[in-house]
């Protein structure tokens, strides 16, 4: 049986999950928004940042998303950001489908990432992505405007966001132009913890 598709991030109070310049991504404010991830046993480790981390739920949050997730998906920008803000060992350890215009060989990196370049369209990008996953999810892993695309193509099932204690001011806001007319949500839940809540949301045609 096929999985969900699904997206998980972290926003700010007022809207937003990241700075306007990709060159901010790993800015102060940025790091301020993504802190409470940063501080996780499972991602310190995944990341090899070193031992420690905390313990509890939101890390136990962190680790089961990791392990639902047998493929991604994400737009060129994301990938120019992080292509060279990852470690050498990408932290995806799953094949990941990237959005293009440009025709680019797969780039196999350590530890079991493999990108895939796909410039025939999202549908395209997910249908592989589908494939590689099994039956375990396909995380559209961002950024914005290719959650945003995905979710007002009626392609997204499910969603959770981390809801930071902070505000950001301004940059790339997760729902500006939804298509609020054609999509209803279900609340799955909302769990509260010291430094973020976490929300989740099933997505339904209206």
């Amino acid at each position: 049986m096929a999985g969900k598709v699904f997206f998980s991030v972290t926003m700010s109070l007022d809207g937003f999950i990241a700075p306007n310049s990709p060159a901010d991504l790993m800015g102060q404010q940025w790091m301020e928004l993504q802190q409470w991830l940063f501080r996780q046993r499972f991602l310190r480790e995944n990341l090899k940042l070193g031992e420690g981390g905390e313990e509890g739920r939101d890390n136990d949050i962190v680790r089961e998303t990791f392990e639902r997730t047998g493929a991604s998906v994400m737009g060129k920008r994301m990938f120019e950001a992080g292509e060279h803000a990852w470690p050498e060992e990408a932290p995806f350890h799953t094949a990941v489908f990237v959005v293009t215009h440009e025709r680019r060989g797969s780039w196999e990196r350590p530890g079991g990432t493999t990108f895939h370049f796909v410039d025939d369209g999202i549908e395209s990008a997910l249908d592989q992505a589908r494939q590689a996953a099994g039956d375990r999810d396909v995380r559209i892993a961002g950024g914005g405007a290719t959650i945003l695309e995905y979710l007002n193509a009626g392609l997204i099932d499910e969603f959770s966001i981390a809801l930071s204690p902070m505000l950001f001011g301004s940059g790339i806001r997760l729902f500006e132009g939804v298509d609020a007319g054609r999509l209803a949500l279900e609340p799955i839940r909302a769990e509260p913890t010291q430094r973020v809540t976490h929300l989740t949301y099933a997505v339904r045609e209206r």
